[in-house]
């Protein structure tokens, strides 16, 4: 069996003084840090927004439009976001705590201005792909642990295109590693990815 674990967006963006701040989102740095620290994965990947200054996704794109609110991009509905995760800002940095040595592979994604992209696999058209899949194939991948930031937004679309794009993988989030933006939005996220076959664990249930 090869392991991986991948960690969804651990940038300074999306923890505590970011520009799209998750609450506690920097808690899940020290439950990462442990993970990658565990032995137990033969692969750590990572993904990073990495935005440019005019995503189409950004409030300050559409005038009129506020944070928050929603909006079109592309044609279809698009929650407007604060400005984030630029490319070459601190705000697209990983956050300084991560332990960014033990990560083997970091997939940057979101790049295109005319599209969104919340999942590491592919963007929100599911049009266009980032070639995670076809890395963590070539490496033999058929356990994945996912985990990070948001859980109703980036994780759990990630999650599901594991399912989808990885026949046949064992697919688990673990929810102690992993913040989210509506609590609301939480308690569904993770009823769809059970709904999915995603198993939900925690980290203690991983490091024994």
């Amino acid at each position: 069996m090869t392991k991986a674990l991948l960690l969804i967006d651990i940038q300074n963006g999306f923890c505590p003084g970011g520009n799209l701040p998750v609450a506690d989102g920097d808690k899940v740095v020290p439950v990462a840090n442990v993970l990658m620290a565990s032995g137990r994965y033969t692969l750590v990947v990572a993904s990073q927004d990495w935005h440019p200054a005019n995503h189409g996704s950004f409030a300050s794109q559409h005038p009129g439009k506020a944070p928050f609110e929603m909006g079109e991009l592309s044609g279809k509905p698009q929650v407007m976001w604060p400005d984030h995760c630029v490319q070459g800002t601190r705000d697209a940095d990983f956050h300084p705590a991560l332990d960014t040595a033990a990560i083997d592979y970091v997939q940057k994604k979101g790049q295109d201005p005319a599209v969104d992209s919340y999942s590491a696999f592919r963007d929100n058209d599911r049009s266009a792909l980032t070639g995670l899949d076809t890395y963590l194939k070539e490496n033999g991948v058929n356990e994945l642990d996912i985990m990070g930031l948001a859980t109703d937004y980036c994780v759990k679309f990630s999650a599901l295109d594991a399912v989808d794009m990885l026949p046949g993988a064992t697919v688990r989030f673990i929810e102690d590693g992993s913040r989210g933006i509506d609590p609301e939005g939480v308690k569904a996220a993770i009823a769809e990815m059970k709904a999915s076959g995603i198993e939900v664990v925690r980290s203690t249930d991983i490091i024994v």
